[in-house]
């Protein structure tokens, strides 16, 4: 029998279920049904090879169940031995690659059940947890990776470390089951501040955004922060509420929205409004109706003012008139850059994020021996690259032989601007949700795509693209000059016209389509590109100039705009 999420949350007795039943059960690669939505809160989600579903079950055999596995590292930062001990975790449990996500996380895939809970010890073992990676709770929080600004990201991310721990959940079940630690008087019972008995409608994301780089695409979490600095200090954060990518194809009651800015608040202000926003979209998201759970849409079913209002009311806080920032992109800039310290930071590109040894791309092997002789920190970015932080200038000849020798500075130097700043869900094979290709088909595409740009001198234009296998948005394709959404085997939408700011969304250009149509749409629309643009135009800005695309017709849009206190 089916049981809402709703129900299973409830009766879950703080996140347990009968996971350890179902861990044990030696019959099946798989968890009992309610189990597969309990394990998400603890970073893990029960997925099998579609690739060779349909051969299994001739052969009459159950999927190839395997589970993925997701940290929770705030702000994607890591040490060289968190690194080695992550690397041997791929090797030993998992598909022998790393994947960085869209949120700075890591991603394990291709874990076996038996093998779920050695693995899962192994990653709290490298002093990183996955506790509350996945679920209706806040997940991995967001920080800019920017190099530049040394003292203010190590404070941002310092807050947002702390903010991290603070909506952590308190149950006790993680370390019940995967840590072997004793049941306590009340286990089963704990009290949830923060969340309540059924802890959020859905799931929550925050980012921490430090101007002049959107690099996380601050206005599309649920809650966002900008980082206003005066005088290079940390002045504070202007306050962003209500974004989110995911859509359902052909429900207008879902849709993607770009967060609202409302005001302006000190970093001493910083848990308690977070704590507010949380608590408002627990008490007044749906909890019916489970793809209208989000919190963009409880601000626009109740209002912007009266959210506002509770989050003022329930922090104790009044918001001050937001200060003005400026974002000038939201990609990665690759090469070494001199933080204001001294110490230098080389950014690399990583296709879709996957990190494996390929043939003349020992990727996985290359970074292994960096992490043996690095002495700074790793940090992931939103975009699914990697910095090399922290590092001193008697040490970037070392670094880069490693880096040049093992193939991994090949991808910031082949190609176009446009397949270096691509991002790309996983989709297929694993992802249930799938409806295309997206990492797979990445790179068939844009070396599809890269002779159009040729042909119109535009190799070296800054164009953001971005595919996802289906709507849901985890590659934010919604916020792509390009985007291509999947909508079946080889069939996308082809979304154009967001801006390089992550400040526009993008709209539907043409619906369904294959890729020869993909591509003949965009060749005389890159053509006409090439030769009217003004200078310093991106192709989104220029498509809504030229009349080509319109604003999105989302009834929920608002331009970037400080609403409340303008």
């Amino acid at each position: 029998m089916s049981h809402s999420v709703e129900d299973i949350k409830s009766e879950s007795k703080r996140l347990r279920g009968s996971l350890l039943e179902s861990l044990a059960d030696p019959v099946t690669g798989a968890l009992r049904e309610s189990d597969q939505t309990l394990i998400k809160y603890h970073g893990s989600y029960q997925q099998d090879d579609r690739d060779i579903r349909d051969e299994r079950r001739r052969q009459k055999l159950e999927p190839a169940y395997q589970f993925m596995i997701r940290t929770r590292t705030p702000g994607g930062v890591v040490t060289p031995e968190q690194w080695l001990k992550l690397d041997a975790i791929a090797t030993r449990y998992a598909n022998h690659s790393l994947r960085i996500t869209t949120r700075q996380a890591f991603q394990f895939h291709g874990v076996i059940k038996r093998e779920l809970k050695a693995t899962m010890q192994a990653i709290n073992a490298a002093l990183i947890d996955t506790l509350a990676a996945c679920g209706d709770v806040n997940r991995n929080v967001l920080v800019a990776a920017n190099p530049l600004e040394s003292r203010a990201h190590a404070q941002v991310q310092a807050w947002a470390a702390r903010l991290s721990e603070h909506l952590l959940p308190n149950t006790r079940a993680y370390y019940e089951i995967w840590l072997d630690e004793e049941r306590v008087a009340g286990s089963g019972e704990e009290d949830e501040p923060i969340y309540g008995a059924t802890y959020l409608p859905r799931k929550f994301k925050i980012g921490f955004a430090v101007p002049p780089v959107n690099d996380v695409d601050v206005f599309a979490n649920d809650l966002g922060f900008i980082a206003i600095l005066e005088d290079g200090e940390l002045a504070g954060f202007n306050l962003v509420i209500g974004g989110g990518m995911g859509a359902t194809h052909g429900d207008p009651e879902t849709y993607p929205r770009i967060g609202n800015v409302v005001g302006f608040l000190t970093p001493e202000q910083l848990l308690d409004v977070a704590t507010a926003v949380v608590t408002t979209q627990r008490d007044y998201g749906n909890r019916e109706l489970r793809k209208r759970a989000r919190f963009k849409y409880t601000i626009d079913d109740h209002g912007l003012a009266l959210i506002v209002q509770q989050i003022e009311s329930r922090a104790g806080v009044s918001l001050q008139p937001a200060r003005a920032f400026v974002f000038e992109h939201n990609g990665d800039r690759y090469g070494w850059v001199e933080g204001e310290d001294g110490r230098w930071h080389l950014t690399l590109h990583l296709f879709a994020g996957r990190i494996a040894d390929r043939a003349n791309a020992p990727h996985l092997t290359g970074l292994r021996e960096i992490a043996n002789v690095h002495r700074g920190e790793f940090r992931m970015t939103a975009n699914q690259n990697l910095v090399i932080a922290g590092v001193p200038a008697s040490e970037r000849e070392r670094i880069d032989a490693l880096v040049h020798s093992h193939g991994l500075d090949s991808g910031q130097h082949l190609g176009s601007a446009l397949a270096r700043a691509a991002v790309a869900c996983v989709a297929l094979p694993t992802c249930g949700l799938a409806m295309a290709e997206a990492e797979r088909y990445l790179p068939d595409f844009t070396a599809k795509l890269e002779p159009l740009l040729d042909k119109h001198g535009l190799r070296d234009a800054p164009i953001l693209l971005r595919i996802s296998g289906c709507p849901n948005g985890c590659s934010r394709p919604y916020l792509g000059e390009i985007a291509l959404v999947g909508k079946a085997p080889g069939r996308y939408n082809l979304m154009l016209g967001a801006d390089h700011r992550g400040q526009r969304l993008n709209t539907l250009y043409r619906e369904n389509i294959t890729e020869p149509e993909i591509l003949a749409a965009l060749d005389p629309l890159l053509g006409r590109y090439a030769g009217e643009r003004e200078t310093g135009e991106g192709f989104g800005d220029f498509l809504h100039r030229s009349g080509i695309v319109a604003l999105p017709p989302y009834p929920t849009h608002r331009q970037i705009a400080l609403e409340l206190h303008a």
